[in-house]
């Protein structure tokens, strides 16, 4: 699809006014078409299938085993309601799925657990981007919605369909750590790649620290806030998953989960730690930008100390009047010079000595 058949992304101000529950879509870019997928399975069988309609997934939904339905792309919100109305959703999670701006959240309702959680994805030049991701999970049916992109998930699908180890044999709650876990996991390499973009700063920073560098540590900085506000809230979801308090979660599960905990905990040390490294390289570049000023300072203040009483010489010697004897010596100018030339040299010594120079 062209950008310019996207449909047209509506603002969290457009949300004002409406009724709440109302499925409004407010995410920064066009979403991509609504896709359906679906996998069922148990732990001897399994089966896939994509580009459902709604009455195939209703047909697919009806047959035994569990079920893993991926939702990518909220363009059509008329769609998304529909499949939140069959699942049994309540009206404040459809409209929390299509508004992306939430925090990470943890939401329980009597026959579901709904939960939000940033997808952060890097991109080709260093960058990262981010897209929600909502996750409900069922007795026997987990259902997930992203916006965009699923990539994320294939490693964990290539799992599904080729293994008949745990994720076949636990149940859904087991899927539905996993589906956590892969999205944890990725925060690791986003952090590789700002840890690489870090030093690669710090060296240009000690080397020559230039005008650009400055938008580039600006540029981490801002992602590490941004990174913060998404992974401290998650903590909190995964560590109130993992205390045992709801039914659909299994012990066995609960277990996996708290090591999703100490994940994010590690993640979160290392999102500190770098976010002091990011201080301390903008301290580092204020203060080589000030030392190359006090430099160049320094050479301008003795050029201009070493000038002053030579042009008091000439300042004097250029005044007007008549009678100034030495004026008339044959070797008054050669010995003018001389005097302004052994001024100059006496103070270059003078500042070398002191080591000024």
């Amino acid at each position: 699809m062209r950008a310019a058949e996207k449909p047209k992304i509506a603002k969290l101000s457009e949300k004002s006014g409406l009724p709440p529950g109302t499925p409004v879509y407010t995410g920064e870019r066009s979403p991509d078409e609504t896709k359906i997928r679906i996998f069922l399975y148990n732990e001897e069988e399994y089966e896939e299938k994509t580009g459902l309609s709604l009455d195939e997934l209703k047909e697919f939904s009806a047959k035994a085993g569990s079920k893993w339905v991926i939702v990518t792309g909220l363009a059509d919100t008329q769609l998304i309601n529909d499949i939140c109305e069959f699942s049994g959703l309540h009206p404040l999670t459809t409209e929390d799925i299509l508004n992306t701006h939430q925090r990470p959240k943890i939401e329980s309702f009597d026959d579901y657990i709904y939960i939000v959680i940033k997808v952060i994805l890097p991109m080709e030049d260093e960058g990262i981007y981010s897209e929600q991701a909502s996750i409900i999970l069922f007795k026997d049916t987990i259902i997930t919605f992203l916006e965009n992109d699923d990539r994320i998930f294939e490693p964990l699908i290539r799992r599904l369909t080729a293994s008949k180890g745990r994720l076949r044999k636990n149940g859904n709650d087991y899927l539905f750590y996993a589906i956590i876990d892969s999205v944890v996991d990725e925060y690791f390499e986003i952090f590789e790649i700002i840890g690489e973009r870090l030093e690669r700063i710090e060296d240009s920073v000690i080397i020559s620290p230039e005008p650009e560098i400055l938008e580039d540590i600006y540029s981490v900085r801002r992602d590490l806030i941004w990174l913060r506000k998404s992974i401290w809230p998650l903590r909190d979801v995964v560590a109130e998953l993992s205390r045992g308090e709801y039914d659909l979660i299994g012990d066995n599960t609960e277990i996996f989960l708290r090591d999703v905990h100490d994940h994010l905990s590690q993640i979160s040390e290392t999102l500190e730690t770098y976010r002091d490294l990011a201080a301390g390289i903008l301290d580092l570049y204020l203060s080589g930008v000030s030392n190359r000023m006090n430099e160049v300072m320094k050479v301008l203040t003795i050029i201009a100390t070493i000038f002053i009483p030579l042009t008091f010489i000439a300042g004097l010697y250029g005044m007007n009047f008549r009678y100034m004897p030495e004026l008339n010596h044959p070797y008054a100018y050669p010995a003018i010079l001389l005097l302004m030339l052994a001024i100059a040299v006496a103070m270059l010594i003078y500042f070398r000595k002191k080591r000024w120079l």
